[in-house]
């Protein structure tokens, strides 16, 4: 059954190059359970295979309707051999290989004529450990709806089965599915109508007073992560204990989610300025907000500009100021209706399409920060302990550094990805944001 893509969807795909493909991923890694044989991964590699779990939209590939307008999702049968693949690291590999994989991996664009995902099972990994990767493009999934998919195959239970019970699917829950879309479009139809003008309004008051994202967007300087991207991605990661994180925003009034991005203003602060090229302005970063959604909704994010404070020495001043417009940022957001929150992120959009698609255009912001909770209990693959998840974004021209969080059990792990020929010493931005993490614990006095 066919369904049209939404606007935000098909921007996504639109938005597209050879040089920025904009899918998303995630590298997990485990520990093999007790008693795991030699075959042990191979066995889970066949078992995915059966893509029993597959649910929409990986199931569908994208069709251009006439003249490429309307594109809609055709719904079809993956190829497992194709979307399922199992690699080896030279054993005993190393993490460090695994990052290696998982760039080159990355750096390869999906094919937009099959369905939109692929799956690398990776063995060989020292430890006692395999690996998992997933990459799905952002027109079939955002951050939330990948977290939201990967829980699916994952248990709180040691002995639970490889992904979820997977019944076929009947006509009438077919016949469900195709009324909801409807009533979703006709629905949608209303809202838009009057979403424009109410997102224009909005936007007038957001670019007003003080802590103004909108203002913030405008003051954004041109940095070293601004440029031109090639399609090779470089991927740096770091673990920032949940405990260190909670009490530093305990001590300073403010949230976990602010004390991390003041962090990485620390970072990127000090690694600019380490090579002469730290702006006199504040840098800003693009901080995403996941709104709920039904089940039938791919892309439900909108978000706003947080400038970092990194014309700002102390750390603490710098986490207070973000703290500010963070706070009004999102109050601001869920105050939209759902058509304008659609509006407002199909606007956020196009400068990075125009960037695409036309020619370099002044940034808006610096890079995209993103937050994601995985569980706040261990997780498990078949009896397999889930040690860590690194998501792993995408970067387009213009934009060559993107940033993602997961918080999972007592930790926050950082994925950093940057564009192998234009930010060199990626790792070092990794390095750096835990040091920041140390300075705002010694000013907040819990050192």
């Amino acid at each position: 059954m066919a369904r049209l893509l939404s606007p935000v969807d098909s921007m996504f795909v639109r938005m597209e190059t050879s040089r920025a493909p904009l899918h998303i991923g995630c590298g997990a890694v485990f520990e093999l359970p007790p008693g795991a044989g030699p075959e042990w991964v191979r066995d889970l590699h066949r078992a995915f295979s059966e893509l029993s779990w597959v649910p929409f939209p990986y199931n569908s590939r994208i069709e251009a309707g006439p003249a490429g307008s309307l594109p809609r999702w055709v719904e079809t049968e993956p190829d497992p051999t194709y979307h399922v693949r199992l690699s080896a690291l030279p054993s005993p590999g190393t993490d460090a290989q695994l990052g290696q994989l998982i760039e080159r991996l990355h750096s390869h664009p999906l094919d937009l004529s099959k369905p939109l995902w692929e799956a690398h099972v990776v063995e060989g990994l020292e430890g006692n450990r395999f690996a998992f990767y997933f990459k799905a493009h952002h027109g079939a999934t955002d951050g939330l709806g990948a977290i939201r998919t990967i829980k699916q195959w994952l248990s709180t239970d040691p002995e639970g089965a490889v992904g979820p019970d997977a019944a076929g699917p009947e006509e009438s829950a077919e016949l469900v599915r195709a009324e909801r879309a409807a009533i979703r479009l006709a629905r949608g139809i209303v809202e838009s109508m009057g979403a424009a003008g109410e997102m224009a309004g909005k936007v007038v008051e957001m670019a007003s007073g003080a802590n103004s994202a909108v203002l913030g967007a405008l003051r954004t300087p041109r940095t070293p992560f601004n440029q031109k991207v090639t399609r090779h991605r470089r991927l740096a990661m770091v673990d920032l204990e949940l405990a260190r994180l909670k009490a530093v925003a305990t001590a300073s009034g403010t949230s976990v989610n602010d004390v991390v991005l003041a962090a990485l203003a620390g970072s990127v602060r000090r690694y600019l300025a380490e090579t002469d090229a730290l702006p006199a302005r504040t840098l800003t970063a693009s901080v995403p907000v996941g709104i709920d959604r039904d089940e039938e909704t791919i892309n439900a994010a909108a978000g706003f500009i947080c400038p970092l404070g990194t014309d700002v020495e102390d750390p603490l001043e710098r986490l207070a100021g973000i703290s500010a417009v963070t706070a009004r940022g999102k109050k601001e957001l869920v105050a939209l209706s759902p058509g304008a929150l659609q509006q407002f992120t199909l606007a956020g959009l196009l400068p990075i399409a125009f960037s695409q698609k036309i020619a370099p255009a002044p940034p808006l912001f610096n890079f995209v920060v993103s937050n994601l909770v995985l569980s706040r209990e261990p997780l498990y693959l078949a009896g397999a302990r889930l040690v860590s998840l690194v998501p792993v974004s995408f970067l387009s021209d213009g934009y060559g550094l993107n940033v993602t969080l997961v918080g999972y059990v007592d930790k926050v792990t950082l994925g950093l990805v940057g564009c192998r020929d234009t930010i060199p010493h990626l790792q070092r931005l990794a390095r750096y944001t835990e040091d920041a993490l140390t300075e705002l614990e010694t000013a907040a006095q819990l050192l």
